[in-house]
């Protein structure tokens, strides 16, 4: 009994893993988003396979339904249009389940938006966090860019095409010099990656483009450190270097300055 989580192109069919294909014929039921989409992608490569199903809105009950077959033996695989199941797809429930039920899941990694977005914006670095579906609501919206504003790292998520001019109006207007990456159809016929700052992407891209959009937002630069603060800090190493513990030497250096000890014992690590 295995549930086998496979990922699957975002665009190019071709970007799809032997190991998937191989999965795909062995299953004895393939569950899918669209059994359409599905079907062009298994008859490209010359697959059979029986198609059942699985969408956001029958996603309770086909787990329900699921479970006792996985039960009994049967090996199920999960697919969602594009990319890998349960990351902003259905999937997340029957993983879960499955696992509570002692099944075997195994997951096939394959294409994925998000990390071909990153490294395509040029805007990669050691560490980037994924949103998801950016707010749609303008608050909801202004909220994010405030708690992204102390964010040190890139910033990955999806948005719509018709909502994209409005985002990146709301971003120039609270960080105008944040570098962007507006990443539409990757990996299709018309891939294309447009890159600048958000207050040149919100005057360039005025209007709603096709296609799907993965935004990547570069690093924020980090804020100059006061010339007291830096002084301060570098007094607490020359103490710990001295012998004194670090906690020792942050309560000293606080007592004779502004900065807060806390800030001193973490800036001084």
């Amino acid at each position: 009994m295995t549930l086998a989580v496979c990922a699957t192109p975002i665009g190019n069919l071709e970007d799809v893993t032997l190991r998937v294909l191989r999965e795909l014929g062995e299953a004895d039921v393939v569950l899918c988003e669209d059994t359409r989409r599905t079907q062009i992608l298994l008859r490209r490569h010359g697959i059979r396979a029986r198609l059942v199903s699985y969408h956001e809105h029958n996603e309770a009950a086909r787990t329900a339904e699921m479970l006792p077959r996985l039960r009994a033996g049967e090996r199920i695989a999960l697919l969602s249009d594009a990319g890998l199941p349960a990351i902003s797809d259905p999937g997340a429930r029957l993983v879960r389940a499955a696992l509570d039920e002692g099944v075997t899941v195994t997951v096939l990694p394959g294409p994925s938006a998000v990390e071909t977005a990153l490294v395509a914006s040029g805007l990669v670095g050691d560490r980037y966090q994924f949103l998801g579906y950016l707010p749609r609501r303008g608050r909801a919206l202004a909220a994010l860019w405030e708690e992204l504003a102390a964010w040190p790292h890139p910033t990955v998520a999806f948005e719509s095409p018709n909502r994209l001019p409005a985002t990146l109006r709301s971003l120039a207007a609270v960080q105008p010099a944040r570098p962007v990456a507006v990443c539409r159809e990757l990996t299709k016929r018309f891939e294309e990656v447009v890159r600048g700052s958000a207050a040149e992407l919100a005057e360039r891209l005025r209007d709603p483009p096709k296609g799907e959009i993965t935004l990547v937002l570069g690093a924020v630069a980090a804020p100059a450190v006061p010339d007291d603060e830096a002084r301060a800090t570098a007094a607490v190493r020359e103490l710990v270097e001295a012998g004194l513990p670090r906690r020792r030497a942050a309560e000293l250096v606080s007592g004779l300055t502004d900065v807060s000890r806390r800030r001193l014992y973490d800036s001084s690590l």
